[in-house]
């Protein structure tokens, strides 16, 4: 499991009986998490901000404990800066475990010592195209939501990197990389953060277990001559690491192929949170 360390302005404070209590900055939430199954160890009291509570009908809503707390607030991860806010489904905006990747992306767009291209599906509020573009990389961020578009605009403003080369596109991801294979454009990193289930722009009907392995096949279609990475996340219950592998090896030409966990540490506490996988394909170096 690959376990993040080093984001200062993000812990998890405790976790028992199906929640877990974070801090963001300043900020103490609550928020439902089906990996936690055992009962509070500690006789420890938060001063807690905002509650998620779930809905017996499904989805939930916040509970707001303190009225000072601010409708939207910045968290910094070295140097980039996100914004973040209370969302439907208890989001924040941000999923700090990511960490590791945004570090990977920087590591290996610095080591090209080349312009690289960067294509990010599923992209949502951007936080990894603000990381590719911190480290120098033009990158396409494509999503099917505008506001979470506008979100990941407001990411790159405020870590200063709006006069950087990034496109910005609202759209069906399956549907772009078509034209984009139509266009002849190619990428050398491709990222994917698919969810379970979801809607393109005009409607389309997303599910990972029926479409990934599609988007991937056409995807390999978009890779440069001299390819990086191709990275998938996956936060689906039931799709294992050995899926996502298997997939990889299939679509993509031969290489190395890595997957793992990803946690984060509860303070004071030898416990990690498990918060999702991926798998990743690299180019072999033989």
């Amino acid at each position: 499991m690959q376990v993040i360390r080093d984001f200062n302005e993000y812990q998890i404070l405790d976790m028992y009986d199906g929640k877990k209590i974070e801090k963001w900055n300043n900020i103490i939430l609550s928020r439902p998490d089906p990996q936690i199954i055992w009962p509070k160890i500690s006789d420890k009291k938060y001063n807690i901000d905002a509650t998620y509570n779930r809905s017996n009908k499904g989805g939930g809503s916040w509970t707001i404990n303190n009225s000072k707390i601010p409708s939207t607030w910045q968290i910094h991860y070295h140097e980039l800066v996100f914004n973040l806010k209370l969302m439907g489904f208890k989001h924040t905006g941000l999923f700090p475990e990511q960490a590791y990747n945004w570090n990977l992306i920087q590591e290996k767009i610095k080591d090209a010592k080349r312009n690289v291209k960067v294509l990010n599906l599923f992209a949502y509020t951007g936080a990894a195209s603000v990381a590719a573009l911190s480290a120098g990389a033009s990158v396409c961020h494509v999503d099917s939501s505008r506001g979470m578009v506008e979100w990941a605009k407001e990411n790159v403003k405020s870590s200063g990197l709006e006069d950087k080369p990034i496109r910005f596109i609202v759209d069906d991801c399956k549907k772009f990389v078509e034209r984009e294979i139509r266009r002849g454009n190619k990428y050398d990193i491709i990222l994917m953060d698919p969810p379970s289930f979801g809607r393109g722009a005009n409607g389309q009907v997303w599910d990972i277990e029926k479409d990934l392995y599609e988007l991937v096949n056409l995807c390999s279609k978009l890779l440069s001559d001299n390819p990086i990475m191709f990275l998938i996340n996956s936060y689906t219950t039931g799709l294992s690491m050995s899926v996502l592998e298997n997939i990889l090896k299939i679509c993509l030409p031969k290489g190395n192929i890595i997957s793992d966990e990803l946690g984060l540490p509860m303070v004071n506490s030898n416990l990690i949170l498990p918060c999702g996988i991926y798998a990743r394909w690299e180019k072999s170096c033989r």
